[in-house]
């Protein structure tokens, strides 16, 4: 699977959304200064996600983002698809469907995208803050370092 910028910026700001107080809105300016990313093209994401459920805005001096959803309820497949990205490591498209040893590799593909699928919606953005915060634990950093 190629991971689109679009994919990796949602996932770098869930991640730091999830690092933040969880009661306190962030503003996207800010994720954009910790994680270096441009702020405009950022808040077109942030709101595809708003859409689909996992984070809400809050408006106002206050206001920013927050998570709509615990972390252990956010899997990556959930924030990957709200944005749009395509979850199947490989495309089997390219095949010859004609013959039998591509039958074989396209069903080999097909079950290696099924499992793919169901592993990635098992990971949470709960088991990707805990591993952020034990790097953060082992090099001594405070809560704004670049994910």
């Amino acid at each position: 699977m190629k991971l689109t910028k679009k994919g990796y910026y949602a996932v770098k700001a869930l991640l730091d959304l999830s690092l933040q107080e969880h009661d306190r809105a962030v503003s996207v300016s800010a994720i954009a200064t910790r994680q270096n990313l441009p702020a405009p093209y950022l808040e077109k994401i942030l709101i595809k996600i708003r859409h689909a459920g996992l984070i809400k805005s809050i408006r106002g001096m206050q206001g920013g983002y927050i998570l709509a959803l615990p972390p252990e309820e956010i899997s990556l497949g959930d924030i990957l698809t709200a944005v749009g990205d395509k979850i199947e490591p490989l495309s089997s498209h390219h095949l010859n469907r004609n013959s039998a040893e591509d039958w074989v590799t396209m069903t080999l593909w097909k079950r290696l995208n099924q499992k793919f699928q169901e592993g990635i919606f098992k990971i949470t953005l709960a088991d990707l803050y805990y591993d952020a915060r034990s790097r953060q634990a082992s090099q001594g950093e405070d809560n704004n370092f670049i994910i």
